[in-house]
Order: C-alpha cells, then structure tokens, then sequence
C-alpha cells in the first residue's frame, strides 16, 4: 500500500489535485470516495472527468439515478451508493462490468459498498477542515494503486 496525504486550501487546490490523479491513474482503475456530505467528492470527480477531456459542467452528482456516464480520453462511471439500501442494490447496478470495462471508475460513498469493491483499488478519503479547505488521504491497494500514488506524488512535488 502506498499513501499520500494532499492539504487543498482551496478549490482550486482541489481542482490540481483531480487533474494530477486524472493522469495518474491507469484505466480500469477503481477509485473510492469517502467524505461527510459536502466534503467535495463530486467536486473532485468533476476535476478528474474535466482533465480527461469532459465538460465539467456535465458532471453532477449521480445521487437520484445512481450512475453517470461520461466519455473524455476513457469512460468515466460515476456511481452514488448515498441512496442504496444496501450491498445488493449496488451488485444489482453490475459494477463488476463497469470495473473491469477498462474505464476509471468513480464511487462517491463507497465505504457503504466497501465489501462490494475490488482488493486493488485506490482509497480517497475527504475531510473538510474550512470552508473551501479540504485534507486528502489517499491510499493505492495493490501494485497498479501503489504505482499510482507514486506517480501522484511526482505530480504533485509531494
């Protein structure tokens, strides 16, 4: 396991992170999103999906419908666990297929499905320390998330 803590005093802090993991991580990577609600998870997915060539403006929480779909350089699936019931409604969606579409695949809430979710993954946990200030614990399971978190830290000058 690899780890890497970022501190964004800003968005627009938020926002360069998004973009270095957008060249960061390899296709078909998973990547777990856990915060309180407004932590910026969603603004996180939209800096990953704009720095892979989608319209930020596209990009909206998948809460109501569970799913999002974007085309940039790669598929983007953005998936919402915030209103699943539990584990099965999530299975029910086919994760699996979209994990291994060779897309990268974004899942805000995800610690409500954790057991659902691939051992190799990359963890992204948002804690909120002020009103546009965020701190970024983010950790890469397995070889291809380690690499990944070490390329970020070469992006980042971390």
């Amino acid at each position: 396991m690899e780890r890497l803590i970022f501190v964004a005093g800003d968005e627009s802090q938020t926002a360069r992170l998004g973009a270095a993991l957008a060249e960061a991580i390899p296709d078909g990577t998973v990547v777990s999103l856990c915060g309180t609600l407004g932590a910026g998870k969603t603004r996180l997915v939209q800096a990953i999906a704009e720095a892979d060539g989608v319209d930020r403006r596209s990009v909206v929480s998948p809460t109501f419908v569970l799913l999002q779909e974007y085309q940039g350089r790669r598929p983007i699936h953005h998936f919402d666990a915030y209103r699943l019931r539990d584990e099965d409604e999530f299975l029910g969606l086919g994760p699996e297929e979209y994990f291994e579409s060779g897309g990268i695949s974004l899942i805000e809430w995800a610690d409500r499905v954790e057991s659902c979710l691939p051992a190799e993954r990359l963890d992204v946990r948002i804690e909120v320390t002020g009103d546009t200030a965020r701190r970024f614990e983010i950790e890469g399971h397995g070889d291809r998330c380690a690499m990944a978190v070490r390329r970020l830290k070469e992006l980042l000058g971390s």
